[in-house]
């Protein structure tokens, strides 16, 4: 079986329609119904993209976390706080149970934006310490992370996930980029949470709640 987590921006993320509370709720109720569709075809999972804010919280409360199959923590703005800041910044979100997955970490965008000034060694050994996985995003203006940190992350023990970033269904194709990024950093197949069958993945999720 397939499995295809639906991800939209959570609120404060205004520019890419992020999804209110309420919003959350009912979308739940519409997975639930295509599910219903699709039987046991392709197991969808309801998640989002939470926005870690400027001062270190997320934008929705632990009780809809918890209510989330799946959740990725992002950085998309303030990115110039000084290092101490954003650090800790990623940091409270690694920290926070309900997080599954740090997107785009450095939150850079090519050519027209560098990423964070992180310390990466603390945020890596946060992630291996809380078994939070970090994404190489696929998305040929991010590529973040890059393969060089993909590469120590999997020596420390942490999970990857590849992910699209797809905002259409034509970004599902940029996959490719994403998985040659895991090659360059000669990921294995057993760091990389896309590549797990249905039963391993949904253990690992549940196992961190």
């Amino acid at each position: 079986m397939k499995i295809l987590a639906i991800t939209d921006h959570s609120g404060s993320l205004g520019v890419a329609g992020g999804l209110s509370i309420e919003d959350v709720i009912k979308q739940r109720s519409e997975i639930d119904v295509v599910q219903r569709e699709l039987g046991d075809t392709i197991q969808l999972l309801q998640g989002c993209e939470v926005e870690i804010r400027a001062d270190g919280s997320l934008d929705f409360p632990d009780e809809i976390l918890d209510s989330l199959d799946i959740v990725i923590g992002s950085l998309h703005t303030s990115l110039r706080q000084p290092r101490d800041q954003i650090t800790k910044r990623l940091l409270n979100a690694i920290q926070n149970k309900y997080v599954d997955i740090i997107g785009h970490p450095t939150g850079r965008l090519i050519p027209n934006r560098e990423g964070a000034d992180l310390d990466m060694d603390a945020v890596l050994e946060a992630a291996a310490a809380n078994q939070v996985a970090l994404e190489i995003n696929a998305h040929p203006s991010r590529l973040d992370l890059n393969d060089i940190y993909a590469r120590r992350a999997q020596e420390m023990g942490i999970k990857i996930s590849i992910n699209t970033d797809a905002h259409s269904d034509s970004d599902l194709d940029l996959l490719y980029f994403g998985v040659s990024t895991a090659r360059r950093g000669w990921l294995e197949p057993q760091s990389v949470i896309n590549t797990w069958d249905t039963e391993h993945l949904l253990e690992w999720l549940e196992k961190r709640r």
